[in-house]
C-alpha cells in the first residue's frame, strides 16, 4: 500500500467514524494525522506512517507529565532518570504498549504506541481497535504516573 493510499484510507476511516482530525507536518513520517477526540477517553491520538517503515501504521497518544512531575524528572541525576525510564518501560511493556519519553513544547511527555504492521490486516476495524487500545493504555499510563511518581 503506498503512503498516499494508506493516508487516504486512514482519513476515510476516521471521517466514516465521524471523528475530527487535522493533518500534522512531521518530517519523520510519510503522513501523520491527529484525531482530536478518540477512544473511550476522548483524547488526542496520532496516526502515522514512519518514513523508515513504509506500510506500517503507528497509533499513539502522549501523556503530558504534570508540572511538579516534570520538575522532579528534570532534577533527577542520570541514574535516577534511567531508573524512572526503566520503570515506565516495564509498566508499558506490561500493558503491551511501546513507549517513548519525549520533550515537546517544553513539557515532558510519555508516548504510548500500538504498531499495526500486518499490511493485509490494516483496515478500518483494526485501526479503530488500536485507537481504543491506545486510549486505554493512555489512561493506565496516566494513572501509573500519578501513583508512582
Amino acid at each position: 500500500m503506498t503512503a498516499s493510499r494508506m493516508r487516504d484510507n486512514v482519513e476515510r476511516w476516521v471521517i466514516h467514524e465521524g471523528l475530527s482530525f487535522e493533518e500534522v507536518k512531521n518530517p519523520e513520517n510519510n503522513f501523520q494525522i491527529l484525531v482530536k477526540h478518540a477512544g473511550q477517553y476522548g483524547i488526542p491520538i496520532d496516526v502515522f506512517e514512519p518514513k523508515g517503515q513504509p506500510g506500517i501504521l503507528v497509533i499513539g497518544a502522549k501523556v503530558v507529565m504534570k508540572n511538579n512531575q516534570i520538575a522532579r524528572y528534570l532534577g533527577f541525576s542520570p541514574e535516577e532518570k534511567e531508573k524512572f525510564e526503566k520503570k515506565v518501560a516495564d509498566f508499558c511493556y506490561s500493558i503491551q504498549a511501546i513507549n517513548k519519553i519525549i520533550t515537546e513544547d517544553g513539557k515532558q511527555k510519555i508516548g504510548v504506541y500500538v504498531v499495526l504492521d500486518d499490511k493485509e490486516n490494516i483496515n478500518q476495524q483494526t485501526m479503530l481497535e488500536a485507537i481504543d487500545s491506545v486510549s486505554e493504555k493512555y489512561d493506565k499510563t496516566a494513572r501509573f504516573l500519578l501513583k508512582t511518581f
